[in-house]
């Protein structure tokens, strides 16, 4: 057991405090952001876009290049999200839980494709040293890239990637010596298994009363 807390305290021995404070505070906000959108609750996207501006600074100063891509489209497409889901007409919200179609799988499909290039040609345009890691960070850069889009359209769909990106960064962030970012995930991962199943349960009540 004594292994296991030295293996994840160990980055923090000598990181600067200011460092340690504001994964700290990314470590809280992002928990509150995945928490609230199991809710369906609109303070998904103000706690998310903190979690997610201070995660782009301490990407940046690691320098992972395709994880800090990935938290900068997060914080765009959080205030997008936050619009969308707000709107309504009659007092009824305009965007409700749903499935995606035919057309949206092959627009989320196109995504991840997209995002791997993007993110590959990034790294190769900084000269970058691709390791596996890397190659990792490239692929699930695709996943959340996508998932982060059917979140703000309010596709359930959005949980499974989610799910499967954090299961893959749980082992890639403590690898990285980002022990506080790893349990993050993990319990990102609990959290969206239990968002699923809220929305699933949610539109499957909806089905039955329609």
């Amino acid at each position: 057991m004594n292994q296991i807390f030295d293996f994840f305290l160990e980055a923090y021995r000598t990181a600067p405090t200011s460092q340690i404070v504001l994964e700290a505070i990314a470590f809280v906000f992002g928990i509150a952001s995945v928490w609230y959108a199991k809710k369906a609750n609109i303070l998904v996207y103000p706690t998310g876009i903190i979690c997610t501006a201070i995660t782009v600074y301490l990407l940046y100063i690691n320098k992972y290049l395709g994880d800090m891509m990935m938290n900068i489209y997060y914080s765009i497409m959080s205030i997008y999200g936050w619009w969308n889901w707000s709107r309504k007409k009659d007092d009824e919200y305009v965007v409700p839980i749903s499935r995606t179609n035919n057309k949206e799988k092959a627009v989320g499909i196109s995504m991840f494709l997209i995002t791997i290039l993007i993110t590959y040609l990034v790294y190769k345009g900084f000269n970058y040293k691709l390791e596996i890691p890397n190659y990792i960070d490239i692929i699930t850069s695709g996943v959340f890239f996508t998932a982060m889009w059917y979140m703000a359209t309010k596709k359930l769909e959005n949980w499974t990637l989610w799910i499967i990106g954090d299961l893959i960064t749980i082992p890639l962030y403590a690898y990285r010596g980002l022990g506080m970012l790893s349990l993050q995930y993990l319990i990102f991962t609990i959290l969206a298994i239990q968002g699923y199943i809220a929305w699933k349960k949610h539109l499957d009540n909806n089905l039955q009363t329609a």
